[in-house]
């Protein structure tokens, strides 16, 4: 038995090895495509993306089997650029207007640091008859995570939590119609779209606490603290969790 083991060690440290040049070689190639959509628009042409990366495209196929596969990589970056900033902007303690603006802050943020990412993968999967739609998993995941923190805060005041999912939704929404058209128009600063956005969603919910429940908050103080541990439940389409979810409940540990 341990003579076995032994002839297994080597092929195993190779494996190891390949294992972690390859997924080297992808993050060059990812970053490699993100410099191309920054300086090229969101197309994406796979010849721009080996010569960029200093490659053949027969060398960039060899780690990406197709096109669809290197956008598939690029959502799952751009996932974790979003979740990174905008989980933690959710789920933070302090004044509820300051949170509040801060989630849209961190959303329009990174929407605006990697404009052509996010149309590319906007847009993928009507340009290619199907396929996984990021946007629509990221926008699913962020509205999960706005019920859990919205269904505790209604629970905590003492009125029906069953508000919290079409609440989430909608504010999800919002700020994703908002955050489109901004990058289509430019007609106005971030500074300032994300203060207009922010003051209405939060008119909204202030508003129907009060009309709902008699519940007055002041926006500069912070609220009553919230159970630790929010669990989110969204799978991928295969039933597992993808890259960015297990990113997301990384945020809650």
């Amino acid at each position: 038995m341990a003579d076995s083991v032994k002839t297994q060690e080597p092929g195993d440290g190779r494996s190891r090895r390949w294992s972690a040049h390859r997924e080297q070689r992808r993050r060059q190639f990812i970053q490699a495509a993100l410099r191309v959509l920054a300086a090229s628009g969101p197309e994406l042409p796979m010849d721009a993306v080996a010569a960029e990366a200093g490659v053949t495209k027969p060398v960039l196929y060899r780690y990406f089997s197709d096109k669809a596969a290197l956008v598939d990589a690029l959502g799952e970056t751009g996932s974790a650029f979003l979740l990174d900033r905008l989980l933690p902007a959710i789920q933070a303690g302090g004044p509820p207007l300051a949170r509040v603006r801060d989630a849209v802050g961190a959303y329009f943020a990174v929407i605006d640091e990697y404009p052509n990412l996010y149309w590319l993968l906007a847009r993928w999967p009507a340009a290619e008859g199907g396929g996984p739609d990021v946007t629509a998993r990221d926008r699913e995941l962020i509205a999960i995570t706005l019920t859990a923190v919205i269904g505790d805060y209604l629970r905590v005041f003492g009125l029906d939590s069953g508000a919290a999912e079409p609440w989430a939704y909608g504010i999800t929404g919002l700020v994703q119609t908002v955050g489109e058209w901004w990058l289509r128009r430019r007609s106005m600063s971030r500074v300032h779209v994300v203060e207009y956005v922010t003051r209405l969603i939060w008119a909204a919910l202030s508003g129907v606490l009060r009309d709902a429940g008699g519940i007055v908050i002041d926006p500069d103080k912070p609220l009553p603290a919230l159970r630790p541990g929010l669990t989110l439940r969204a799978t991928g389409s295969d039933g597992e969790q993808t890259a960015a979810e297990r990113r997301a409940d990384g945020q809650h540990g």
